[in-house]
Parts: structure tokens; C-alpha cells; sequence
């Protein structure tokens, strides 16, 4: 059920972008140039927009600070690429607030990289050499406790994500950048993106609760 719902999210975010990625806004205005707006009035004239390929792409990079918008996104004067590049936006300025969620993930992402890369191999190795020594089934444990890491990452990024896209939304708005219909449509888009990120968090958890039904069932 998890992956079916992760199979709707991203089929939903490439559907809802494609749809407004054909409505431009009434202003003219092009993404790159909301993004610069955007962070100016905020005070933010030390983070730089570049060009990058690909198509969504976009992120925000607090160790260069630099906003990259993707080929789709950059020049285009589409709702949904302005939804985008505010919303990148929003995450620069929560790093500028401190917002405390985007603060901890920051500081939890070294140790995720090492959990995801060693929690599932060492649950199936500790599964494994617990037939020869009982015991060795702590390192099973241990790849789950590591899982489980992962698991936090992607639970601290929903606020992060949800929080940026309202900061990019109140945005638009009192920058009066879009319309009132304008900003449906931003809205739908950015929706639609945070859905994939609790379909993703869906399935880490039942993940996270198979290995541990194997584990136990082993035991």
C-alpha cells in the first residue's frame, strides 16, 4: 500500500506541475526573477540563484548558499515554476530565522548518510549469522536502530517542507506577485510535492516494521 501511495504522489506532482507549468502569470514575471525579489525583501542579498540542469531539480544549498533552479524552472513564467522558486526560497529563509526543524535536519544529515548505507545490510548479515550465534542477531538490532535514523530524517523534513511552501505562499501573496487564482494553482503544485514526502516517510515506517518483524520472527 505505501509504494502504491508513493506511485500516486509522484504521479500527482508531475501531473498538478505539468498542468500549471501551462499557466503563466499575469506580471510576466519569470521564476529566477521572483526568486531574487523574494530573497532581496527579506534581506537575503548574499544567496545567489543559478542555472541547472535537469528537470525539478531546484534546491537550496546552506553550505554555498546558492538556490539552484532547474532548466524548467528558471526562465519560465509559469505558476507552477514560480511555486517552485518561492518555495526554495522559503527554505533560504528559514536557515536566515534559524527555524528550528531545518536545524536539526541540517544537523542529523551526516548521520543519516551513514545509517542508510549500512542499516539494511547489517540487518540481513546480523539475520543471517544469527543461526550460527544467537547473539550475533544484536547487529540485526543495530541496522534497525540505523533505520530508524532515517526514519527521524524524513519524519523532521515534513515540517520543513510544509513550512516553506506556507512562507512561499504569504510571500506571493503580500508581494502581491500572483492573483488570488495564481496562487491556487501555487498551492495545488506545492501540495502535491509534500505529498511525496509523506508517501516516502509511509514507506520507510512499514519498511522499518517488516525488518522488524523478520528480526523477531528469526529470533
Amino acid at each position: 500500500p505505501a509504494l502504491i501511495f508513493a506511485a500516486y504522489a509522484q504521479f500527482k506532482v508531475s501531473s498538478t506541475y505539468n498542468r500549471f507549468s501551462r499557466v503563466d502569470n499575469r506580471n510576466g514575471w519569470i521564476a529566477a526573477e521572483v526568486a531574487r525579489r523574494i530573497l532581496d525583501s527579506n534581506g537575503l542579498h548574499d544567496v545567489q540563484i543559478q542555472r541547472i540542469s535537469g528537470n525539478l531539480t531546484d534546491n537550496y544549498n546552506p553550505s554555498t548558499n546558492i538556490i539552484s533552479l532547474s532548466d524548467s524552472v528558471y526562465s519560465s513564467k509559469s505558476v507552477a515554476a514560480i511555486g517552485v522558486a518561492a518555495h526554495e526560497c522559503g527554505h533560504a529563509i528559514q536557515y536566515a530565522k534559524e527555524y528550528t526543524p531545518i536545524r536539526i535536519r541540517a544537523a542529523i544529515v551526516p548521520a543519516t548518510g551513514v545509517a542508510s548505507r549500512l542499516a539494511v545490510p547489517l540487518v540481513l548479515i546480523g539475520t543471517v549469522l544469527s543461526f550460527y550465534a544467537e547473539k550475533l542477531l544484536a547487529l540485526a538490532y543495530a541496522g534497525i536502530i540505523l533505520f530508524g535514523i532515517c526514519v527521524l530524517f524524513q519524519l523532521i523534513t515534513l515540517p520543513v517542507e510544509f513550512n516553506a511552501s506556507r512562507r512561499a505562499r504569504e510571500i506571493l501573496v503580500s508581494e502581491d506577485i500572483l492573483s488570488g487564482r495564481e496562487v491556487v494553482g501555487v498551492t495545488k503544485v506545492l501540495n502535491a510535492a509534500a505529498m511525496t514526502y509523506v508517501a516516502a516517510l509511509a514507506t520507510s515506517i512499514l519498511q522499518m516494521i517488516r525488518l522488524l518483524g523478520i528480526v523477531r520472527r528469526n529470533r
